[in-house]
């Protein structure tokens, strides 16, 4: 394989009649073109550098991919930055496939710089390196861990890069529908792959609360068919030999939108663990208002106004209010759901309003107190 890419090297560097070099997506050196000018500025410190420790440093691998090198599908020039150790002016060849950039040709540039025609046909040997880079990515790279850089990366170029591994990890399959699966807490490291037949990919990736969780990249046929997602939740759960939760989001076709599949995994797993009536795996589409309660930053669920009413001694006041708000307000169905009298009811709401300062029949007292004790839940 390093001879193809050795051979396809010194294409290029025949068609442009410059020595270059080419480099993967991480900037690590894969092959180069041999040297034989008199020139001493053609080795400059960026290209001995990558030639000697195979390579490049992260400043000026940003200082390249500040040109838009990640995105560009032509060549692109690049100024010549001595500050940087950059002291010719360079050409960059993207190397394509699948609409995924998998790794950089590049050449010193001069002037005159190659004709049009030239860096054309340079480009169409750029792509053939692509087709090979990629068949090497699909045999050797684990999608499961390509699926955890995918959750764990950081917005803009890194995680576009993290999602093009995981589309070459899984070829045609990376086009279909899918959902994603959080099971939280996880003790240990993920089970094989194997061992959950519909999932495309398992990643123990950092969770909320201190806590590891599992996410699973789960295959659908159907966006109203969840059984694959919701059976590999239950095998999972159980492999966890613990008490656990598990969230599913929302399917999706493709893989541009697993950060935001995750969060809702991540949430509905959140709100099982809250609320026992949403059962131990709960969907993203059917937690309601926790869909926007797991989104509140953690410090917004002591509010002061129900601080006193959390503490342990009025425990009962607590379920009072809460039981009283999720049935509208009603007394009667809060007496019955509670088990006492109403008189006995009417003292307890009494009592959360001298705790509270809140006004129970003023709406947006009630909605704040719900809010309060329903994220109390999540904190706890």
């Amino acid at each position: 394989m390093k001879g193809d890419y050795q051979e396809l090297v010194d294409e290029i560097s025949g068609l442009l009649g410059a020595p270059a070099t080419l480099e993967n997506r991480d900037f690590g050196l894969v092959a180069f073109g041999a040297h034989d000018s008199d020139d001493d500025t053609a080795m400059d410190p960026v290209r001995t550098r990558s030639i000697l420790t195979r390579r490049s440093t992260p400043a000026v691998r940003a200082w390249f991919e500040g040109f838009g090198i990640t995105r560009a599908t032509g060549p692109v020039r690049i100024p010549a930055a001595p500050e940087a150790g950059v002291f010719r002016d360079r050409i960059c060849l993207p190397v394509r496939h699948g609409g995924a950039v998998l790794g950089y040709v590049w050449l010193l540039d001069a002037d005159p710089g190659p004709t049009d025609e030239r860096l054309k046909a340079a480009m169409e040997v750029a792509a053939r390196i692509g087709a090979l880079l990629a068949d090497e990515a699909r045999s050797g790279t684990d999608p499961s861990r390509e699926f955890g850089a995918v959750l764990t990366a950081g917005r803009g170029w890194q995680r576009d890069m993290a999602v093009a591994a995981l589309y070459e990890a899984l070829g045609p399959d990376a086009q279909g529908l899918h959902t994603v699966v959080c099971v939280t807490p996880w003790p240990d490291d993920p089970p094989s792959v194997r061992a959950v037949p519909s999932a495309a990919a398992l990643s123990s990736v950092p969770g909320t609360g201190g806590f590891p969780s599992l996410a699973a990249l789960v295959r659908l046929r159907s966006t109203d068919v969840l059984e694959p997602a919701l059976t590999a939740a239950d095998r999972l759960r159980s492999a966890a030999g613990r008490d656990t939760t598990a969230g599913v989001a929302v399917p999706r076709r493709g893989l541009a939108e697993l950060a935001a599949a995750w969060h809702e995994a991540v949430a509905a797993a959140r709100a099982a663990a809250a609320e026992s009536r949403f059962g131990p795996v709960a969907r993203w589409s059917s937690i309601g208002p926790y869909r926007l309660l797991t989104a509140l930053p953690a410090e917004a669920v002591a509010d002061p106004v129900v601080r006193a009413l959390l503490t342990p001694p009025h425990k009962d006041l607590a379920r009072t209010a809460e039981v009283f708000l999720d049935c509208a307000g009603q007394a009667s169905r809060t007496a019955a759901a509670l088990g006492v009298h109403r008189q006995t009811l009417y003292y307890r709401l009494s009592r959360i309003q001298q705790l509270t300062g809140l006004d129970l029949n003023d709406g947006e007292d009630r909605l704040l107190l719900h809010m309060a004790l329903k994220s109390a839940r999540l904190g706890g």
